[in-house]
């Protein structure tokens, strides 16, 4: 095994050479060491390289891109209220992941939280729904990406080409991670600049210079609801689910967790800064769009499909339109390189227990202190996955999926902690202790992410391709179905609960179920 060694700053670099018993370095890999693991992973990423994996994976740009075509269809300009909801929302799971991640400073905290809160056999199912759910959102955000590689490229987005440029996207991505930690953290700090520019600047410059539209506008829903019945409090709810997509990624600070220096301060901090600087630059982004996009009529009735670049475009002039374009192409990549990059650490932290089919070789480190092994699997199956986009259908019902099996993550991770606290087996003691403010926003985490999922899994045809078969209406519902019966068949026939049981790292864990 390979001792941790402390690097300089996250985004500006330092001495690689610091001594490896500084104090930090010696607390952080004790603690992975009480908790089961030998630290493996190097500690190059500070307080603000750990919020670059999250803001990255969150990405307000590629958030912003994912709803607010669909968002304004759906409820009109007033969609944009939606996403203030969706944001508090996720800051009351944020209170729960806060006391995990600060008790608890491990990769995977799906998997590893849940096994110290419930038992091995409830966190393998919600390691495994993690990980598929994340598995999926790297082949989406990849398709995603490919239009905008085309755009700048010059060429027509064809659906062969459109598959053939992600599966480049996905090879560079893992190509990049594989350098090690240090690439990653200056490859996401250019990313993060991209993003700054494309949605802090860009963003302020529609909303205070070029609005063309009366603020009144954000409280009117142009007759979208006629899409939900006439309803606008269905058509709302609706943007609601939409609004979802654009604030998840953050578990990505956790994923890093072992690679980040004094991370019981540094990941809940992190988690906190990402999602909220993301939610800020989403709703704000979103509002400028509305106001400053000459035509919001013609979103509504589904005449303009990038609302987003013809607001732009219209602003300042046609010549920004590869600009930004390349911008664009800057944040997509920096979101898939911290996306996959994340689900490759949860997949060895997982594997570490010997709980997956090949676990011996997916927990092998490379001698970069990366686990290459579940990089390549998490690349492999990203590329796979393309297969499905060379179908519109398919496509549709990936990106519905995606954000449904992430929500239940973070409702299975939000009852654990609950049902632990009620139980008096889990009383937070790590550097962040709400008490019963804890408890409280536990319980409102737990209703919340509840309505969000059925809200996310409703089969609703005003979602889906026109005319797009049954199977795509259902697709969450039904993706969800799938995952959690293969599940809980491996659990029944190969039983890696019972390994875990036998291993060191059970050693920490809490009620044995």
């Amino acid at each position: 095994m390979q001792e941790d060694t402390p690097v300089g700053s996250a985004l500006t670099g330092g001495s690689p050479t610091a001594p490896p018993t500084a104090p930090a370095a010696d607390a952080d890999a004790a603690r992975l060491r009480e908790l089961g693991y030998e630290p493996e992973l190097r500690r190059g990423l500070g307080v603000f390289g750990n919020v670059a994996m999250g803001f990255a994976t969150i990405s307000p740009v590629v958030g912003l891109y994912a709803v607010a075509l669909i968002g304004t269809v759906v409820a009109g300009p007033a969609w944009v209220w939606a996403l203030p909801v969706c944001l508090l929302g996720q800051c009351l799971l944020l209170v729960v992941y806060s006391e995990l991640a600060s008790q608890f400073p491990v990769s995977a905290g799906a998997y590893q939280w849940t096994r110290r809160l419930i038992g091995p056999g409830y966190a393998w199912l919600n390691g495994w729904l993690a990980l598929f759910g994340a598995l999926v959102a790297n082949t989406t955000i990849a398709y995603l990406a490919a239009p905008w590689v085309l755009s700048v490229a010059g060429l027509a987005p064809t659906a062969a080409r459109t598959t053939a440029v992600a599966a480049g996207f996905v090879i560079l991505c893992s190509l990049l991670n594989g350098l090690g930690v240090d690439v990653l953290r200056r490859a996401l700090a250019l990313g993060v600049a991209a993003e700054a520019v494309a949605s802090v600047l860009v963003g302020f410059a529609l909303l205070l210079v070029f609005r063309q539209q009366p603020w009144s506008l954000l409280f009117d829903s142009l007759g979208a609801q006629s899409l939900s019945g006439g309803s606008f409090t269905t058509a709302f709810v609706t943007a609601v689910a939409i609004g979802g997509w654009a604030f998840i990624g953050f578990d990505a600070c956790v994923a890093t967790a072992e690679e980040t220096r004094d991370a019981a301060r540094h990941v809940p901090r992190a988690v906190w800064i990402a999602l909220l600087s993301v939610g800020a630059m989403v709703i704000v982004g979103a509002v400028a769009t509305e106001l400053a996009h000459p035509d919001p009529a013609a979103v509504v009735a589904g005449k303009d499909a990038d609302p987003v670049s013809t607001a732009v475009a219209a602003s300042f002039g046609s010549w920004s339109a590869k600009p930004f374009a390349v911008v664009v192409v800057i944040a997509f990549l920096a979101c898939g390189l911290a996306a996959q990059g994340a689900c490759a650490r949860n997949l060895y932290s997982i594997a570490r227990d010997d709980v997956l089919p090949g676990s011996r070789q997916l927990k092998r480190v490379s001698g970069r202190q990366v686990p290459v092994v579940a990089l390549s699997v998490v690349t492999v199956v990203g590329l796979a996955g393309l297969v499905f986009t060379l179908n519109g259908s398919a496509v549709a019902a990936l990106l519905t999926f995606g954000s449904a099996g992430l929500y239940l993550q973070f409702l299975l991770i939000a009852v654990a902690a609950l049902i632990a606290r009620l139980r008096g087996t889990w009383v937070p003691s790590g550097h962040v202790r709400l008490g019963r403010l804890g408890t409280v926003a536990n319980v409102l985490a737990v209703l919340w992410l509840g309505f969000e999922l059925i809200n996310i899994a409703w089969p609703r045809s005003v979602l889906a391709p026109p005319g797009a078969p049954w199977w795509v209406i259902w697709a969450a519902p039904l993706v969800t179905a799938i995952a959690l019966a293969v599940g809980l068949v491996y659990l029944a026939v190969a039983r890696p609960q019972d390994k875990v049981r036998r291993s060191a790292a059970f050693a920490d864990s809490g009620p044995a179920v």
